[in-house]
């Protein structure tokens, strides 16, 4: 039965092939996600207009708000599941399971309602000007107040999916939109299609995930009866055990995304001040910048699983293991990736834009990108492991230092300072002083257990 065979993958399975399947499929996925995120700047680029790249880059903050809903119901749900498999408690995996759902599905239709009816002021919002205001709102029309829903309620199942073990599952079922996307982008978005532009981009995006929350919809039905899963109507209680659970990891993991929505709204409004090539620049960076933070998030999350299942079984020694090995992976391959972009910057940004000023600008900021990559896997792991541990507050914490203390401030004082030059260096600043904090407290704590 495919739930024994998960428990085996928690129990035990050899650390390094436990975690090897539940990274890999993830990794993938991630990467085939952030492939399907260049997509869009990629074909839109193209078109070798500035005012349409820099809708796509000005939108990003509103898309990255759906991670906020996502961590709500998808992360905490998640992390509340797999503590309870880990429990043997298997009425609150299946009631959490539920909760995530219906929930992920009534915050996505309440946020497509408050985007369309505050249309107008978000986008402005957002830094849209006179000259870019046209092309971001017809590409938000499509990819936020049409695709909210479905773009949310096919990463939260990806979610729950995963507490389980079923790592390759919700990766097909990612990786099945990501692909479609990558197929429908030129369609709409070029001259030879439907010449749509960035709105081609936009509805692009939001028939691809219908489609994978089709497929998750399928694959919950051939499963049931040989799945803790459940999206059944009957399974969803409001019961203060499940409710405090999922929102005590869920309230502070969305709070941590809408912080970083925050900081990349503030980041892209400065740059609107140096001219539409700095926007599209600094968003080419952004998406080739998404790769290691997605091989870092994807790794990281990828065995939070596990690590909450043994520390919920209070097999801290097989925990301990999962931790190290995962940083053994992941650190080498992330400093590969930064001294790659780094001494490929100028060629990485002239993939998407045939354009001297954009390239001059989106090299600086790469680079500057470049020397937070190895942070970042450290970062991440140090909250997605107190998440795990449901300990919602400490992740808090280190969003609030990330966001709020280090990196808003250290962007408004490099811009200051150094210019268009300085303002990619507040990544940098902010990943390095939270590795620092993560890598002490963490260290405590598992000391503690």
């Amino acid at each position: 039965m495919e739930n024994a065979t998960n428990t085996n993958l928690f129990e035990n399975m050899p650390i390094p092939r436990a975690v090897k399947r539940l990274m890999v499929p993830t990794v993938i996925s991630s990467l085939v996600m952030v492939v399907y995120s260049l997509a869009d700047t990629y074909f839109v680029g193209l078109l070798n207009n500035p005012v349409q790249n820099a809708a796509v880059t000005l939108a990003a903050p509103a898309l990255l708000a759906f991670n906020a809903v996502n961590n709500l119901f998808g992360v905490g749900s998640s992390s509340m599941m797999s503590r309870a498999l880990g429990r043997g408690d298997h009425d609150t995996v299946k009631k959490s399971s539920a909760f995530g759902f219906y929930g992920a599905l009534c915050f996505g239709i309440l946020l497509s309602l408050l985007c369309g009816i505050f249309f107008g002021p978000l986008i402005r919002m957002l830094g849209a000007e006179e000259n870019t205001l046209a092309a971001t709102a017809d590409y938000m029309r499509w990819a936020v107040v049409c695709g909210a829903v479905p773009s949310i309620v096919n990463v939260v199942m990806a979610y729950l999916m995963r507490a389980e073990g079923a790592a390759l599952h919700a990766s097909i079922g990612t990786m099945s939109g990501c692909l479609l996307n990558l197929v429908l982008d030129p369609i709409f978005i070029l001259p030879w299609g439907l010449d749509m532009g960035a709105a081609g981009a936009g509805c692009a995006t939001f028939l691809s995930n219908c489609a994978a929350c089709v497929y998750f919809l399928v694959l919950l039905y051939v499963k049931r009866g040989k799945t803790y899963v459940s999206i059944h109507p009957r399974d969803f209680k409001l019961q203060r055990q499940i409710v405090l659970g999922i929102f005590g990891v869920g309230i502070p993991a969305s709070i941590q995304n809408l912080l970083n929505v925050t900081g990349m709204t503030i980041l892209n409004n400065f740059t609107a001040s140096y001219g539409a090539d700095a926007v599209a620049a600094i968003g080419i960076a952004q998406k080739i910048y998404m790769v290691p933070v997605q091989i870092a998030l994807g790794g990281t999350q990828s065995v939070m699983p596990l690590i909450s299942y043994c520390y919920a079984a209070k097999n801290y020694k097989r925990m301990k293991e999962g931790i190290a090995y995962v940083a053994k992976l992941l650190l080498p391959a992330m400093f590969a990736v930064a001294v790659c972009c780094w001494l490929f910057a100028g060629g990485l940004i002239g993939l998407f834009m045939d354009n001297a000023d954009i390239i001059r600008y989106g090299t600086m900021f790469l680079r500057a990108m470049a020397l937070a990559m190895p942070f970042l896997v450290a970062d991440f792991l140090v909250v997605g492991v107190f998440q795990g541990f449901g300990m919602g507050k400490k992740a808090l914490i280190f969003a609030i230092l990330r966001k709020i203390v280090f990196e808003i401030p250290a962007i408004v004082l490099l811009n200051l300072a150094f210019g268009v030059s300085g303002l990619a260096y507040g990544a940098f600043a902010a990943e390095f002083m939270l590795s620092v904090i993560g890598i002490t407290t963490l260290g405590k704590t598992i000391k503690e257990l």
